[in-house]
């Protein structure tokens, strides 16, 4: 029998786990390690800040569908793998593989600048989204200047422009508009440039929105210092802000950085071929936000990366599962497909309206592409939300 370790329980690496025992039946002991007994629809994180959504809603407990699939689960910390004895550390006991999968996720770099994890809020986690909901009620009693946007480094900037367009609706709901100075600010070399060379007529979409919803802009600018009522931008500026919500860089997590044998790159992330096998250790494999992905453009002004979504990432994790059981059955025609060939799907939620972004491939060259608004409601979006949310907990992995 195979025994392959899953490191990190999210979309990547879900989907992995459930595919591995799926496809490899007996044949394959599989054993699924998180520091987290839930599975959270992350997408719908921007919603939770306007009690648009509560956590329950977004999230359930993985160990009942897993162990139903057949696939162990681990609750514990995975602290560090050594490659050449094939073992993972984690703070519950350690764990022999004969393949290990990194799905990690990330560890967001707060310390891109002074005073961004001090002064600024962050909606990309349960605890982050809590906290905005708290700051929006007391904002409420005191309005005054907004800056929303991503600094440097960062791949994330779909999410900020959520918030973004969610928070324009919402001070528009609290009669408070007028009072508000609301400001974007990215790395982008261009808006809707989204770490992806950008989409058709993107650019004229974004800029049509700021102009009809009265926000204000700044592109390829890097974030200096943050403080308790301002936002330094690298042009010289200087913003006022009585609220700040950044989307800073994302870096490979601790377990990763302290397992020098995985030879990380720089920023901590899985050196990997298209097949989404380490290019050196071949019974190591990363799937989603753990990939090490190389933009294909140069950045013009300032640097930013590219975006790691939900849709890569439970790509990716097929993938892999798909070449684990084929290895296991001595085929060697493995699968193959670069990070930027995978299609691009992303609905970016604009304030109960919303964008359809498509294309086949995420990065050009590119034959077909298209984004789509849909300024009545944001139908896609939470139907999205509502299908993959009933596909994992029925642990259908297998579904697109």
């Amino acid at each position: 029998m195979t025994t392959t370790v899953v490191v990190g329980g999210s979309f990547a690496g879900m989907t992995a786990a459930l595919e591995i025992k799926r496809k490899g039946k007996n044949e394959h002991k599989v054993i699924l390690i998180d520091k987290s007994p839930l599975f959270l629809f992350i997408p719908s994180l921007i919603w939770i800040p306007f009690r648009r959504r509560e956590m329950k809603d977004i999230s359930f407990k993985k160990e009942e569908i897993l162990t139903k699939k057949g696939v162990d689960f681990v609750h514990a910390e995975a602290l560090s793998v050594d490659t050449e004895t094939q073992v993972v550390k984690t703070d519950k006991g350690d764990f022999k593989y004969d393949n290990l999968v990194v799905a990690t996720g990330p560890k967001v770099k707060f310390d891109i600048a002074p005073g961004v994890a001090e002064y600024s809020h962050y909606v990309g986690t349960p605890n982050g989204a809590m906290k905005l909901r708290t700051a929006l009620e007391e904002f409420k009693k005191n309005p005054g200047p907004i800056v929303i946007g991503a600094t440097q480094n960062a791949g994330c900037m779909g999410a900020a422009y959520e918030f973004l367009f969610n928070v324009e609706k919402w001070l528009r709901e609290q009669k408070i508009r007028k009072k508000v100075d609301l400001y974007w600010i990215t790395p982008e070399d261009y808006l809707g440039h989204f770490g992806i060379d950008g989409m058709p007529m993107g650019e004229t979409m974004l800029k049509t929105f700021m102009k009809m919803f009265n926000i204000h802009y700044r592109t390829q600018v890097a974030v200096e210092e943050v403080t308790p009522d301002s936002v330094k931008l690298s042009n010289g500026e200087v913003l006022k802000s009585h609220l700040t919500q950044l989307m800073p860089p994302f870096v490979g997590v601790d377990f990763v950085q302290n397992s020098p044998s995985l030879t990380p790159t720089a920023n901590g992330y899985i050196p990997v071929e298209d097949t989404y096998q380490h290019k050196q250790i071949k019974n190591v494999w990363a799937a989603g936000i753990a990939v090490q992905v190389d933009l294909p453009f140069t950045c013009k002004n300032i640097p930013f990366a590219a975006p790691k979504t939900g849709y890569p990432s439970d790509e990716t994790g097929k993938i892999v599962a798909e070449n684990i059981v084929r290895l296991s059955k001595g085929r060697t025609d493995l699968k193959h497909k670069a990070w930027g060939k995978i299609p691009g799907l992303c609905i970016m939620d604009a304030g109960k309206k919303e964008v359809i972004i498509f294309s086949n491939h995420l990065f050009k060259p590119r034959t077909f592409a298209i984004m789509l608004p849909n300024v009545i409601y944001d139908f896609s979006k939470v139907m999205l939300e509502k299908y993959f949310l009933w596909k994992t907990r029925k642990g259908y992995a297998f579904l697109p």
